[in-house]
């Protein structure tokens, strides 16, 4: 009974259309970074939020999806996992266009502020850093 009127009272969430996409990103192969650094707020308030979006990296592009809202985090992802994405959801051209133009809205976007060494409590070994595998050291 309580776990029927958890999941009436999670449906009625505002952010539930919100966490069924981000549910949707991480099974697509997107991996959500938290934006908790200041440097890593600013860069997550350049991006539309809760749409997807892309950025050029040494490795080629990123598909990045902020979620200021419900989860403080960007979801980062590669084409991989953009084709993924995409084969459970329709993508208009208008959308694919959209995307592209909205790079060039913010050229200073700091790939640095996303390294590991940019989050102080995985420096200090407080918290695993970004894409750290358990148990390194």
């Amino acid at each position: 009974m309580l776990a029927s009127i958890l999941a009436a009272l999670t449906a009625c969430s505002p952010y539930a259309s919100i966490n069924k996409e981000n549910k949707q990103l991480a099974l697509a192969g997107f991996v959500a970074h938290p934006a908790d650094t200041t440097a890593r707020w600013q860069m997550m308030n350049l991006l539309p939020p809760n749409k997807l979006a892309y950025r050029l990296s040494a490795q080629g592009p990123i598909l990045l999806y902020a979620d200021p809202l419900a989860c403080g985090c960007v979801y980062f992802g590669d084409r991989q996992a953009y084709n993924h994405y995409v084969a459970t959801h329709k993508i208009s051209p208008t959308e694919e266009k959209e995307m592209q133009a909205e790079i060039n809205m913010h050229p200073g976007w700091d790939w640095t502020a996303w390294a590991p060494t940019a989050d102080p409590d995985a420096v200090s070994g407080l918290r695993r850093a970004i894409n750290q595998p358990p148990g390194w050291q």
